[in-house]
């Protein structure tokens, strides 16, 4: 496609240099912005990498009573079936620099036995609470990788527009501004001779 001529006039020239403090004002905050995302997901892939660690032990716990409970009891299957299902969950978003991050409010519900104690035993009791314990952090964990995978995008995307600006907006209105600078240097060179030598032919007459 033909690259559109852009005629040396003041006009353009002002219009370019316009051009250029908004494209250098949009790529410093730009920069600005992904600073700031880069240090919000790096703060929670620590808290998240922490949690993660704490949570395979619950988990490994967790398992490891519910084995406990299928050695004394048998198959409990049938029991864990009373378990009503938990839908204390909530999911709001709060803006960072424009990106909707998810927060998971959990209200967890009363820890209620709801199987009878006949058939049952302290070791299933032990497990159900440390699925509880490993719900409430499996809630948490899901909000803080979330949260950090939306902010990666964000990151990539906000790179992407800074370096459209940082390597082919800004160095093509550089170059345009030089370019109708020098051409009109020179027109104003050319005037100044052209008067110049008016002036030497009336003084001659």
């Amino acid at each position: 496609m033909a690259q559109t001529q852009l005629f040396a006039t003041k006009g353009n020239l002002i219009a370019a240099k316009k051009s250029m403090e908004l494209s250098t004002t949009g790529y410093d905050l730009l920069d600005r912005k992904r600073s700031i995302l880069i240090r919000e997901m790096m703060e929670l892939l620590d808290r998240s990498k922490e949690l993660r660690s704490k949570i395979d032990e619950t988990y490994l716990t967790a398992y490891a009573a519910l084995q406990r409970a299928n050695t004394t009891l048998g198959a409990v299957g049938d029991i864990t079936r009373a378990v009503p299902l938990d839908s204390g969950v909530e999911i709001r978003y709060r803006s960072i620099m424009g990106v909707d991050i998810p927060v998971c409010d959990y209200t967890e519900p009363p820890r209620k036995m709801t199987y009878g104690f006949r058939g049952s035993d302290s070791q299933l009791d032990n497990a159900y609470h440390c699925f509880c314990e490993v719900k409430k952090m499996t809630v948490m964990l899901t909000e803080m990788e979330n949260s950090a995978f939306r902010l990666a995008r964000a990151i990539i995307k906000t790179q992407r527009r800074a370096n459209a600006l940082k390597n082919v907006s800004i160095p093509k209105l550089e170059s345009t501004i030089k370019t109708i600078t020098e051409v009109l240097e020179e027109k104003e060179r050319e005037e100044f001779s052209r008067l110049k030598v008016i002036k030497r032919q009336k003084e001659a007459a």
